[in-house]
């Protein structure tokens, strides 16, 4: 007894048929050896190099030992590339050039983006560049990465930046270490978002912890003492900003800040 269908195998080898079978289409076939042989490759010219070029001089130990051994994660061949790609963005940053430390820190991401202190370089560069958006985005993802809160400061200061100082200080009461450095930071930038709103006298209680009488003259006393004084004569009260103004100078033995123009 037939089955209704016909033949399935011969109705299924119509229907599935082979890529590129032109036996039903009249195409005469040409035998392979009488085909005319193709012309040469000319040789591919070799490929410019990537990013900008790291300095031969660049000796890539003068980074900080935990960012070379966080580097040991890449493949041996990315390690000195990527490492020699950071220091050139921190050279950049020391001498003002903050075009040639973002091209730095950008091709530093492109091939180690997976990688905590490559993300906090991109982070500052970004931040330094008044990139307060790329910045805060960067600085997340070493948040994500590491749980460590010592870049909230700054993510904060991205937040006033972008004229948000209430989410400012939301992001500073998630800060949870005893850091004293972290400590003084978020000092620092909770009072520069309170005068942001006009709150002058707040700005001043945030600033008033032991800190600010107890540190030892360097960048970090000169810091909270300048911004001491800032927060002073934002509220009008100059005679007394112009005395924290000298004492910020007197603090700063590196010369970091420009204080001078202040005491006039």
């Amino acid at each position: 007894m037939e089955r209704s269908g016909g033949d399935r195998r011969t109705s299924r080898g119509a229907r599935a048929g082979k890529p590129g079978d032109r036996r039903d289409k009249g195409a005469p076939r040409t035998p392979r050896d009488s085909r005319a042989p193709r012309p040469p490759r000319e040789p591919r010219a070799p490929r410019a190099p990537r990013g900008p070029q790291v300095p031969e001089d660049i000796d890539i130990t003068e980074l900080d030992p935990a960012v070379i051994n966080e580097l040991r994660t890449l493949p041996e061949d990315l390690q000195e590339k990527v490492a020699g790609h950071l220091l050139a963005a921190e050279w950049a940053l020391a001498e003002e050039d903050l075009t040639a430390a973002r091209e730095h820190a950008a091709e530093a991401k492109r091939v180690a983006g997976r990688v905590a202190c490559v993300r906090e370089a991109m982070g500052i560069v970004a931040y330094r560049c008044g990139d307060y958006s790329d910045a805060l985005a960067e600085l997340r993802a070493v948040r994500r990465m590491t749980g460590d809160d010592s870049f909230v400061p700054m993510m904060a200061d991205c937040e006033r930046g972008l004229g948000r100082p209430e989410r400012a200080l939301e992001l500073l009461r998630e800060v949870r270490t005893g850091d004293a450095q972290t400590k003084v930071e978020a000092a620092i930038v909770a009072s520069g978002a309170r005068s942001d709103m006009g709150q002058h006298d707040a700005a001043l209680v945030l600033l008033e912890i032991p800190e600010l009488t107890s540190l030892p003259a360097g960048s970090e006393r000169a810091r909270l003492e300048f911004a001491y004084a800032s927060a002073l004569a934002a509220g009008g009260r100059d005679e007394q900003a112009r005395e924290w103004f000298a004492k910020a100078e007197a603090s700063d033995i590196d010369g970091e800040l420009d204080i001078p123009e202040r005491l006039t």
